[in-house]
């Protein structure tokens, strides 16, 4: 990738939030030993799709300082405290719209279910059809936020980045091809919280390539923390502004790295979860 294609994605004015560095080489963290290289478009794939939400994002909110480190009193915000791992036992939800899940409770572990939620579906191929896109932002985010970034996304996610990473202007993958992205959250913590505002870190592991006979873009891998501020809105958490980054990343395995075949065929079967605090 020149570095002019690099700068399309990144140069952007500081806004303030924590802004993710990519490596100039494996970007995702390396996969587990594959038997192959990724070709110069597998780095194209990898490093757009992590760069492309963050920036624009930070585009549009240029100037928006509400994800300082200061907490509603105006006092630097205490570090967070350690959160338990093990299931409340309270359902989540029990309403969906969109076959997302909404209607979180109004309180912390609510915030945290809304955030690994969200996670998950703006982690999806949904994000690469326009439509799809469109409803995502109007369903997760407070309508100030989706108004301001739905122009900026759309620039981001241009026909040309679709092309470059094997997908048709429509967002889909060629025939014969799955392409994969996915979001698994692994666990949550609530970085600040009031009646009506919730920072919540979601760290997750992501899933992104073009799995088929006939790609170039063999799936990986990549662990990263996403944090949401959200506010309250409408009976529900609503995104207000998010960063992303890198890590913390476990030591790698020495699994055998699956065929595209498997992997397609995992992605098939295996179908995504709804999370709980």
């Amino acid at each position: 990738m020149s570095p002019g294609d690099d700068q399309a994605y990144t140069d952007y004015p500081e806004t303030g939030h924590t802004r993710t560095r990519l490596p100039e080489t494996d970007p995702y963290g390396g996969a587990p030993r594959r038997p192959h290289r990724s070709s110069s478009r597998s780095l194209v794939t990898v490093v757009g799709v992590v760069v492309l939400l963050i920036a624009a994002i930070a585009f549009a909110n240029r100037g928006d300082h509400s994800a300082s480190g200061d907490g509603p009193s105006g006092k630097k915000a205490d570090k967070p405290a350690t959160s338990a791992t093990t299931a409340s036992g309270t359902r989540p939800v029990d309403t969906k719209s969109a076959g997302l899940p909404t209607g979180f409770a109004h309180t912390e572990q609510g915030a945290q279910s809304a955030a690994s939620n969200y996670a998950v579906a703006l982690g999806s191929t949904g994000m690469f059809n326009k439509d799809s896109r469109h409803s995502l932002l109007r369903l997760l985010y407070t309508a100030e936020a989706a108004d301001r970034l739905q122009g900026p996304m759309d620039q981001a996610y241009s026909a040309d980045f679709l092309a470059k990473m094997g997908l048709d202007a429509g967002g889909n993958p060629p025939k014969g091809n799955t392409f994969v992205s996915r979001v698994t959250p692994i666990g949550t913590t609530v970085q600040q919280y009031t009646t009506d505002s919730a920072k919540v870190a979601v760290w997750y592991v992501g899933l992104i390539g073009m799995a088929g006979s006939t790609s170039t873009d063999p799936v990986t891998s990549s662990w990263k923390t996403w944090t949401f501020d959200l506010r309250w809105s409408d009976g529900d958490w609503k995104i207000e502004s998010q960063t992303q980054q890198n890590g913390p990343a476990p030591v790698p395995g020495d699994d055998k790295a699956a065929t595209s075949g498997e992997i397609s065929k995992a992605v098939e079967e295996y179908g995504g979860f709804t999370y709980a605090r």
